[in-house]
């Protein structure tokens, strides 16, 4: 198991929730956390603690973010006018590695990082290798031609898993994907409850 394998799956455990949905999560067998204190009874989280716990699961959901790069993103939110927390999601969303993982071009979210860091993506017809490179209505996404032949694209095409959200127009045929518009939290497909909300009252106090 890889380094990275085995952190997605300490999330989740940690968590004590199944975030991405898949099959093959710990949580489904055991939902205590990770490591030898895993076990313990769990007290009742203060408002805090609940806060945190919120920010940590949006963040984590999204793959290798680190705190700096998800506090940018919040900051960038709070600055437009609107519902902080909606603007969270839609600025998440609009990244292109999230883009690739939502047209089901790659099996997770962080297949979709490497994916998109070892070029295999065009944006506009143009090579983008920025995961966090931030997609627009209309742009139009799709895999290079020398790489279409990937065994896990073949594996998430065919993964019953998930669906594609129709804020994207995916042809899996020609392996595209048109980023139609900026989604807000109720058109998410996340497969966990997730409270911007919360998000924004933790960085409100921190």
């Amino acid at each position: 198991m890889t380094k990275r394998t085995s952190a997605k799956y300490k999330i989740d455990r940690r968590m004590g929730e199944n975030i991405w949905g898949r099959a093959k999560s710990p949580v489904n067998k055991r939902e205590y956390g990770p490591g030898q204190h895993g076990q313990r009874r769990k007290n009742k989280l203060s408002d805090f603690g609940t806060q945190l716990r919120a920010k940590q699961k949006l963040k984590g959901y999204y793959g290798d973010l680190t705190e700096k790069q998800f506090r940018k993103i919040y900051g960038e939110a709070e600055r437009v006018r609107g519902d902080t927390g909606e603007m969270l999601i839609g600025l998440l969303e609009r990244r292109l590695d999230a883009v690739v993982y939502r047209a089901k071009l790659v099996p997770t979210i962080f297949a979709a990082r490497q994916f998109v860091n070892h070029g295999h993506v065009l944006v506009n017809g143009k090579r983008v290798n920025i995961a966090s490179y931030r997609v627009s209505e209309g742009d139009v996404i799709s895999v290079r031609e020398k790489s279409r032949q990937m065994a896990l694209i073949l594996e998430a095409i065919q993964s019953a898993e998930r669906d594609v959200p129709d804020y994207l127009d995916v042809d899996h045929h020609k392996l595209t994907a048109t980023f139609v518009r900026t989604p807000t939290l109720g058109d998410v497909p996340y497969a966990v409850v997730m409270e911007p909300n919360l998000v924004v009252e933790y960085y409100a106090k921190n």
